[in-house]
């Protein structure tokens, strides 16, 4: 499924306002709204807004999701 601007636009509101209600992070915000409008995570994920994408990496991090940077030494 290919998002029509319309429906991009109200993909990222559903994300928004899932969020702001405290109902859940931006991760599983975005995973909710890829079931409520059918579509793949994958697919998804070229259609976010750059804001979005930033958010997502923070909560990643603050998850411990990304792989620990090994190339400093521990000085």
């Amino acid at each position: 499924m290919l998002f029509s601007e319309e429906i991009q636009h109200d993909f990222v509101k559903h994300i928004e306002k899932v969020v702001l209600n405290g109902e859940l992070g931006y991760i599983d915000a975005v995973l909710e709204s890829c079931e409520h409008f059918d579509v793949e995570p994958v697919i998804a994920a070229k259609f976010l807004p750059q804001p979005i994408k930033e958010k997502l990496e923070a909560e990643g991090r603050e998850y411990n999701m990304f792989p620990k940077n090994t190339s400093k030494l521990p000085i």
